[in-house]
């Protein structure tokens, strides 16, 4: 493997030279480019060759996401990994096919495994599926939205539910269901948003309409049941 030429990106210098340093210590980096802001960045990528992006996400001015927004229109964009304290984009991150994302302080073994998602091309699957980061007990795991059946709100967290359990993230359920619209998650209350590949069953008892998603059943209000049944309607297959 030829070492990489990374690019950072973070507006304060003492986070943007510590990570200059760890990362100049990983064997498989080669060159390491420091900038300290999103736009500064952005002329240094038009003009160079970069194999991967480590950037904060909120810095005055053109903000990481934004430039991030923006690599996803290059013709080859360089894989993204954000280094940031906010753990609450991590799901915006993903959704524009970040790599990876490390939460502040960094810690040198975390970063080498961001390192190895780069390497490995880690990410989005070819299927266009996305990788959601979950943190349990201080350690952060990646869960694929397609394993996600359904999620629930909790105040301004999001609960997702998987086949080998749940996982709470920072993320109000509002924003989930605008962004994984297009995905197949379809909002049946306005506490709960499901999985359609997900649903097994449409019951419907004396008025009250419920979907079964592997063993568990959930209540559709009735403000959802006709837009549930306009969904399930356009995805049957014709006779």
């Amino acid at each position: 493997m030829n070492p990489l030429r990374v690019l950072v990106i973070d507006d304060e210098r003492p986070a943007l030279d510590e990570l200059t340093f760890l990362l100049g210590r990983d064997p498989r980096i080669g060159e390491v480019m420091g900038s300290d802001s999103a736009t500064e960045a952005l002329r240094v990528l038009q003009a160079e060759d970069v194999d991967a992006v480590f950037l904060d996400i909120q810095m005055p001015g053109l903000t990481g996401l934004d430039l991030a927004q923006v690599l996803s229109r290059f013709k080859s964009p360089p894989p993204v990994v954000f280094v940031t304290a906010h753990e609450e984009h991590a799901v915006a991150a993903f959704e524009l096919r970040a790599v990876d994302y490390v939460l502040k302080p960094v810690r040198e073994e975390r970063l080498a495994e961001a390192v190895r998602r780069v390497v490995e091309a880690g990410g989005p699957s070819p299927s266009g599926d996305v990788q959601i980061p979950v943190e349990r007990g201080g350690v952060t795991r990646f869960i694929n939205r397609s394993e996600i059946t359904h999620v629930e709100a909790q105040g301004d967290y999001a609960r997702l539910h998987t086949a080998e359990g749940s996982h709470l993230v920072r993320t109000p359920l509002s924003s989930l269901a605008e962004q994984w619209a297009a995905a197949g998650f379809v909002r049946i209350h306005r506490s709960v948003l499901v999985a359609l590949p997900h649903v097994k069953e449409v019951r419907s008892e004396a008025g009250r309409v419920s979907v079964v998603i592997g063993g568990t059943e959930l209540p559709v209000s009735r403000r959802h049941t006709r837009e549930l049944r306009s969904v399930l309607v356009r995805r049957e297959p014709p006779s």
